[in-house]
């Protein structure tokens, strides 16, 4: 497994760079960045082993992956000021089932504060069908000695 640590660079990480320390969580449910900057960033995940006894995508998975992506932007946003991002808020409605494939996750900012961000999430399925929506609230905190 990957470190499960983030380092705070003091440039934008790459996104081969993300999927390596993306902590092991997103990386037991096979999440994948696509792409990531503060103002959008678009992860996948694939539906099988994340199931629920139905055969159809687990609730919990689609909540993992908005907050993987609300988290990474805000994370980005949060590095160039010295600061970290913990997730103080999150909440999601579903919408329709992914019974195979993958789901999309696509995360833009709603603001982007010194203090606090807060990120929409679609995810959709193979058929651009929208199956989840959630909205991610991060507080921006003083980095941490020695982190």
């Amino acid at each position: 497994m990957s470190e499960t640590t983030v380092p705070v660079p003091d440039r934008t990480p790459t996104v081969e760079e993300l999927n390596a320390y993306r902590g092991a969580l997103p990386e037991r449910m096979g999440i994948e960045v696509l792409e990531a900057t503060p103002e959008r960033v678009v992860a996948r995940m694939p539906v099988e082993g994340n199931t629920q006894p139905y055969g159809i995508l687990h609730g919990g998975a689609s909540v993992v992956l908005a907050e993987t992506v609300g988290s990474i932007g805000s994370a980005l946003h949060a590095g160039p000021q010295g600061k970290i991002s913990v997730g103080l808020d999150i909440n999601a409605t579903h919408h329709r089932a992914a019974r195979s494939g993958w789901v999309t996750a696509v995360a833009v900012p709603v603001t982007l504060g010194g203090t606090v961000t807060c990120y929409d999430v679609t995810l959709s399925d193979d058929e651009g069908r929208r199956t989840c929506t959630a909205r991610i609230t991060c507080l921006l905190r003083a980095q941490p000695p020695g982190a």
